[in-house]
């Protein structure tokens, strides 16, 4: 990584800026040309964007010689060679420490975590050096770094290794938070973080890394980015809004699935971007179809499900015909039995008696209590 910081990539020390066409991604993309695993999708983005500009570089742990726990780094070594594609050892407060002094002087790190978990041991580089730095210069020092790994429950790992960090780094003024759920959004959000000037932490999830989804043409273009605190709706419907992010996304297409079953039109809404969070179109939506159930892997008190009802309540509080409904993990540490593991985390049919209930069509918990 020294040679990168002494190469002279601008003549006379000033920044490059390089202009590159950006797709327009505020449309719905329709015309699914292949399907591709979400971990190739990450791939594919780290790959173009290390491509196109030299002071991109990626730093974790096994990300060069093992191509990284995930795979999301196949290949990467051999194409860049170890001064982009660098392990470090086991030791995120230095590594991370390194990135962030990096992004001071002008390069683009991307810095892989093994687990979220494991960025508890380099929060304060990521929140006081990373999150401050560029309001606490007056602007003059943007830190163009990306923190990225799987986040949230896995499978199997116990407490310290299945916690959602969404509301914990989207609380944090300075920070972008990003949380992709399908292959597009993988591939169009990481390009996005990584083109962007300030820190941007990207919240992927270990279970979807294998999962295949469709991918437009527009999507597989290069030029590819998909902007930074814009929602998609994944499904319109009328009679209830279900927002969710990441693997949640996928459980509320299946609620709506369900729903429209029994009459129930559910319009689902992939948050994509936490913070920046697109109230907009969260309350554009439920003024439509004047019910919200808010769906999340992390804990109640304080999560992304709160924030959403405060925001709906102050915006648009006389549009709602029933009470929110607020889905998230259970307020204790993950366990590690399988059968106390998936009590922990929400199901689809959680969400499916969360909808009923906001459309009356259902006992609420208090009567069933």
């Amino acid at each position: 990584m020294w040679g990168i910081l002494r190469q002279k990539v601008v003549a006379g020390g000033s920044p490059l800026v390089r202009i590159r066409p950006v797709v327009s991604a505020l449309r719905s993309y329709s015309s699914a040309a292949k399907e591709m695993m979400v971990r190739d999708a990450l791939n594919s983005a780290l790959d173009e964007e290390m491509s196109a500009d030299p002071k991109v570089f990626l730093m974790g742990e096994e990300v060069g010689e093992y191509q990284g726990a995930y795979k999301i780094s196949k290949g990467l070594l051999d194409k860049y060679g170890p001064e982009r594609v660098l392990d470090t050892p086991i030791t995120e407060a230095g590594f991370t420490g390194i990135g962030v002094g990096a992004a001071y002087y002008g390069l683009k790190p991307v810095v892989e975590f093994m687990t979220f978990n494991f960025s508890m041991q380099a929060i304060d580089h990521i929140i006081n050096s990373a999150a401050k730095s560029n309001y606490m210069s007056a602007g003059q020092m943007p830190v163009p770094i990306v923190f990225r790994g799987p986040n949230g429950a896995a499978a199997g790992v116990g407490a310290q290794h299945s916690h959602c960090y969404a509301a914990w780094y989207a609380s944090c003024p300075g920070l972008k938070v990003l949380a992709p759920y399908n292959s597009e959004d993988a591939r169009g959000l990481l390009k996005a973080a990584i083109r962007d000037p300030d820190p941007v932490v990207f919240l992927e999830n270990e279970l979807l890394y294998g999962e295949s989804f469709p991918v437009s043409a527009e999507a597989l273009d290069s030029s590819f980015c998909l902007p930074i605190g814009k929602a998609k709706i994944e499904r319109e419907g009328k009679d209830v809004t279900i927002t969710a992010f990441s693997k949640m996304v996928g459980f509320s297409l299946k609620a709506a699935d369900i729903l429209a079953k029994e009459g129930i039109s559910a319009e689902v809404i992939n948050l994509r971007s936490i913070r920046p969070l697109d109230r907009a179109t969260i309350n554009a939506s439920v003024r439509k179809t004047n019910r919200l159930v808010t769906v999340e892997e992390g804990f109640p008190q304080h999560g992304i499900g709160a924030e959403i009802c405060t925001s709906v309540i102050e915006d648009s509080f006389g549009y709602l015909d029933a009470p929110v409904e607020r889905i998230s993990g259970a307020d204790v540490p993950m366990p590690y039995a399988a059968n106390l593991e998936r009590m922990a985390v929400p199901q689809v049919e959680d969400i499916v008696r969360a909808a009923k209930r906001a459309c009356y069509r259902a006992r609420p918990m208090a009567a069933v209590a």
